[in-house]
């Protein structure tokens, strides 16, 4: 057992994160690579970052004492189910040396695992995007929300980034001073808060602006909402509250009420002190007071103690979690 190593893989649209694990616990060794979603960035590509990152976590191990591994990515599906795409993560997988079969998870079971052992219960992630996965007998069930940022995401980056953007829009519209958050999304926007002798000519500017970019990159807008709340700021501080009703509504929409499984936490937004968090924290805390509240951590670790929990040699799996993540029993 003291030779057998497990090989966990979080796999993102801007990075790539591996580790490498005994079924003791011992950090062997991590490796990170640049964004491996084959959706993102195409199958190639995505597996050359694989192939990056198990380099790293195994730059001083023995490919061969490897016995399981995970992968764990957003749109696991549209993986299993490309035939080309599979091809492309198998030849990375042989290229490092590894010899183990390897299963890939959607990545908000990765996420739940990151927070806590218990078979049973939700998690809720917000980052760029926004979704809600209810997880039995650790396997992803229902699915609430994850939708895009055209049809859903609600609280989600892009949710925020967009809605302080017509914040911005609905002041200059009415002729009002824009406040701080306003301001800043302006001078992030136009490089200045300079205002047009004419309001509607730095409306359309700002407009042009937004839609000449993805609409993917109004998330990038988020920071300055959550920093505004923090300091206070109303428009921010009331968005932060809308964000939060809106992603513990994806929760309630498949979570039962008076439900005592845990619900993880993930997600940029959610993982730090910011004022969404404890938000959410909040109305999490309202609707479901007797649910331990945990927060997603690593999630190669994690993935790799999926693998663990498969082998036979591995009787204690909880324990071993607790090893890896000792501050989210």
């Amino acid at each position: 057992m003291s030779d057998t190593v497990v090989v966990g893989l979080d796999v993102g649209g801007t990075s790539t994160r591996a580790t490498a694990l005994t079924l003791t616990g011992e950090r062997l060794g991590t490796g990170r690579a640049g964004g491996g979603n084959p959706t993102s960035h195409g199958a190639e590509r995505a597996a050359a970052e694989l192939l990056r990152a198990l380099r790293g976590a195994l730059a001083n191990v023995d490919p061969t004492r490897v016995a399981a591994g995970t992968i764990g990515l957003a749109g696991a599906a549209r993986l299993l189910a490309d035939p080309a795409g599979r091809a492309a993560f198998d030849r990375a997988w042989r290229d490092a040396g590894l010899r183990c079969p390897y299963a890939v998870h959607g990545d908000a079971l990765v996420a739940y695992a990151s927070g806590t052992a218990a078979p049973d219960g939700t998690v809720l992630i917000a980052g760029t995007g926004a979704i809600t996965a209810q997880v039995r007998d650790l396997r992803l069930d229902r699915v609430a929300d994850g939708h895009g940022w055209l049809l859903g995401d609600a609280g989600s980056g892009f949710w925020l980034g967009r809605e302080s953007v017509r914040r911005l829009l609905a002041d200059l519209d009415a002729g009002r001073t824009p406040g701080a958050l306003a301001t800043a999304v302006l001078t992030e926007l136009m490089g200045s808060a300079e205002i047009a002798a004419r309001p509607r000519d730095t409306v359309d500017a700002t407009i042009q602006t937004v839609t000449r970019r993805p609409p993917i990159e109004l998330a990038r807008l988020a920071p300055l909402v959550v920093t505004a709340a923090a300091d206070g700021e109303p428009v921010a501080t009331a968005l932060v509250a809308e964000a939060a009703a809106h992603l513990v509504d994806s929760v309630g929409r498949i979570r039962p009420a008076g439900a005592v499984t845990p619900v993880v936490l993930g997600g940029g937004l959610l993982t730090g002190d910011t004022p969404l968090a404890a938000a959410v924290r909040a109305e999490v805390g309202r609707h479901w007071p007797a649910a331990p509240l945990r927060t997603a951590g690593d999630g190669a670790a994690a993935a790799a103690w999926l693998a663990a929990r498969e082998l036979p040699e591995v009787t204690d799996p909880t324990a071993l979690h607790a090893r890896l993540f000792p501050t989210t029993p």
